[in-house]
């Protein structure tokens, strides 16, 4: 696919992997649409990127959201050609703590978040890249990039919500590849490690340092724009399809 004109839906588009990824596609030429729930950080990216991007403030579990700002969407640029999403919540919560069992609304809640709010999406986008005009000659008409985590693999000590979340976006990778192939519509999945996100904000050096040593090379965090790398490759290679591709290092995750 080429990138330049096409139009994408980005979730947690306003910081972190979701940023990165837009800030790289639209100096491509692409437009975007930034669906995020911070309206502070999306509105001043869409503004810094200027007339190619649109902020959406959106929650993915929400159906309605969705819908609405995917209609916006194809009102400002015309239509939906990528889907990437990025939008996602961490956990830490141990199945049997000192208090007790691990609260099932908030298991729920992870999975609503990671697992639902990334199929919720992307449903709604590849029913919208169906009625494309196929862009080239084996009717290719759109791509989808998920966002799983390497605790889909190897989960710590407290991340049984995050790791069923993220392991569900895996396995779900290649059904939907192929409930879509018909449409020449692909799908695939990053899976990150230990990527410096706001989420590492704040935290002692220290302990960057320490995740950094258990990488096997380069010995540091990943960049969030090596991450929009993985995904502009997966948007101009017509031939990936189906596939989750560990970004990380070569980490393999310790227990704690």
């Amino acid at each position: 696919m080429d990138i330049k004109d096409k139009v994408a839906v980005i979730t947690g588009g306003a910081s972190g992997l979701g940023e990165a990824t837009a800030r790289r596609i639209t100096g491509m030429g692409a437009k975007v649409s930034i669906f995020d729930l911070n309206e502070e950080r999306g509105e001043a990216l869409a503004a810094e990127l200027g007339d190619n991007a649109a902020f959406f403030k959106v929650n993915v579990t929400s159906e309605e959201d969705v819908e609405q700002a995917i209609t916006k969407t194809i009102e400002s640029f015309g239509g939906i050609h990528i889907c990437c999403n990025y939008a996602g919540i961490g956990s830490a919560v141990r199945t049997v703590g000192r208090d007790g069992p691990y609260p099932l609304d908030q298991f729920k809640y992870v999975i609503d978040i990671n697992l639902i709010g990334t199929f919720n999406v992307l449903r709604l986008a590849a029913n919208e890249m169906s009625k494309n005009e196929p862009f080239n000659e084996y009717g290719g008409r759109g791509c989808i990039i998920n966002t799983a985590s390497v605790a889909a693999f190897e989960g710590q000590i407290g991340q049984a919500a995050y790791s069923a979340s993220k392991g569900g976006v895996v396995g779900m990778t290649l059904p939907i590849a192929r409930d879509l192939s018909s449409m020449g519509i692909r799908v695939n999945t990053i899976v990150p490690g230990l990527i410096h996100t706001p989420l590492f904000d704040g935290a002692p050096q220290k302990v960057i340092d320490s995740l950094a040593t258990q990488v096997l090379y380069p010995k540091r965090l990943g960049e969030a724009d090596e991450i929009a790398l993985v995904a502009v490759m997966l948007m101009e290679n017509e031939y990936m399809n189906g596939e989750s591709i560990r970004m990380d290092g070569g980490i393999r995750m310790q227990p704690r």
